[in-house]
């Protein structure tokens, strides 16, 4: 008697499972499809630098080197990196200001760079702005200069002179 309860009580649990078993199948081939399609999309060394997809290191390879680095500027231009040491851009790497100048380093001659407008390259740091520490030197260009470039009053590699 009691076996038959319980054989009861069983085959009722499988019947009324449906509604449990149809939503179980759906999950499994939704996980199922999900896996599939991540393992065709996912590049398969993902994860093997972080989030970095690895075969980004090789297209970044082939790309020619555009920046030439402080220490390559210094060598032919030691006066204006000395007045740079000396002043408030002391940290400031040439490039920022003067571009990318890789080519120029290979061959000066044929790659002369062209000097930046100044007025909007000090503008781009130095333009009054309340999210900017209060020590950072800050002005609003048009009352300060009254329309005249910045270098007709500063000195670029050393401000304060």
């Amino acid at each position: 008697m009691w076996f038959a309860r319980k054989e009861g009580v069983v085959r009722r649990l499988v019947r009324d499972a449906g509604h449990l078993i149809r939503p179980a199948l759906v999950l499994l081939a939704g996980v199922a499809v999900f896996l599939v399609v991540r393992s065709a999309i996912v590049p398969k060394a993902f994860g093997q630098y972080g989030h970095y997809r690895p075969g980004a290191l090789a297209l970044v390879r082939q790309r020619p080197i555009a920046y030439a680095g402080q220490d390559t500027c210094v060598v032919c231009h030691d006066d204006e990196a000395t007045a740079r040491a000396a002043g408030k851009h002391a940290h400031v790497a040439c490039e920022a200001c003067h571009g990318a100048l890789a080519q120029h380093a290979d061959d000066p001659a044929a790659h002369v760079p062209q000097l930046p407008d100044v007025a909007n390259l000090c503008r781009r740091c130095h333009e009054k702005d309340a999210a900017k520490p209060p020590t950072f030197p800050q002005v609003v260009t048009a009352e300060h200069s009254g329309g005249m470039a910045c270098n007709q009053c500063h000195q670029p590699h050393n401000p304060h002179l």
